[in-house]
């Protein structure tokens, strides 16, 4: 029989703080594994290819939390290796099972039981003043260039497809995959963005501008940010909150499709609506049905404002 390679990633805390990452590689090794456990990534240097998982590593099971599986995301870069998610986190996107299921997840990797989600990558180069070459980069869910100095603004320069289409003075900018669309570009105010569709958001972070809204572009093109020579601040380039520098003023940044993809293992076929919805608690009754609903009760004794979970005896999901 062939041997099997899986590799658990998680952090130490969960490692030293319960039994649940002793029982899940147990039951990994029952099923026929030889399994690494890694629980201490440290982010590399910005520009600094990470240590990948073995050629013959058959999956990464991750514990933890969508910032482990960012971690985990760098030790399977360039390889075919898919990762798979198991929630030990608060919400826990990225994540396909939470730590009650953790037995049945086991069980379908053991049984080749689950299918693959190939999520698109953003690829970045950072010309620095001078460079005759770039450093290279990526990102599963973003890149943010920010000011370094945090009491002034970094001056910036937006193009798309090398056409210029605004400068202004701000926080920052973040560049979000559809996968990053539900993290820190929707906190700033960004779109959802299915993870299916093929495209990169630019989100500006309070800019000193009349224009300064969120922009989508397709895969087949590419956003250009400058950080102007008169800027105020330098920037600070930030990939997926882990590998990070800072950068000088006359620093040219490109955002593009990666080439390569991230593999995530998926046990059902559930959409991602379905998610969308359960991790972020959505009221998927609205305003108007809930008065309607209400306006229906009025023999029905009035104890304050009724939710609509309460309508329904169950929370809506």
């Amino acid at each position: 029989m062939a041997k099997r390679n899986a590799v658990v990633v998680t952090h130490t805390r969960l490692r030293q703080s319960g039994t649940v990452v002793a029982e899940a590689v147990s039951q990994l090794r029952v099923a026929g594994f030889e399994v690494t456990i890694i629980d201490n990534t440290e982010a590399p240097d910005f520009g600094m290819r990470p240590t990948c998982v073995s050629d013959d590593t058959e999956i990464v099971v991750v514990l933890g939390g969508d910032g482990t599986i960012l971690r985990a995301a760098e030790l399977v870069h360039c390889t075919q290796v898919p990762i798979l998610g198991v929630n030990m986190g608060h919400v826990g996107f990225l994540a396909e099972f939470e730590s009650f299921q953790i037995d049945e997840a086991i069980r379908r990797v053991a049984t080749h039981d689950y299918s693959i989600d190939e999520r698109m990558i953003a690829h970045v180069d950072v010309w620095l003043p001078g460079a005759s070459t770039p450093i290279e980069d990526w990102a599963l869910n973003d890149i943010t260039l920010e000011r370094a100095d945090r009491g002034k603004m970094v001056e910036l320069s937006i193009r798309v497809d090398d056409v210029e289409m605004n400068s202004f003075g701000a926080d920052g900018v973040i560049v979000s995959t559809p996968t990053g669309s539900t993290a820190y570009a929707f906190s700033a105010g960004g779109p959802v963005i299915w993870p299916n569709v093929k495209a990169l958001q630019l989100i500006p972070l309070a800019a000193h501008a009349l224009f300064a809204r969120p922009l989508i572009i397709g895969s087949g093109s590419t956003f250009t940010i400058d950080i102007l020579d008169e800027s105020m601040s330098e920037g600070w380039i930030c990939c997926d909150g882990r590998r990070q520098r800072a950068l000088p003023q006359g620093t040219r940044v490109v955002v593009r499709e990666s080439r390569d993809t991230l593999r995530l293992a998926r046990l059902s076929g559930v959409p991602f609506t379905n998610r969308l919805v359960s991790k972020f608690d959505l009221p998927v009754v609205g305003w108007r049905e809930h008065a309607r609903a209400e306006a229906g009760k009025t023999d029905a004794p009035r104890h304050g404002h009724v939710f609509p979970a309460d309508l329904s005896g169950k929370v809506a999901s």
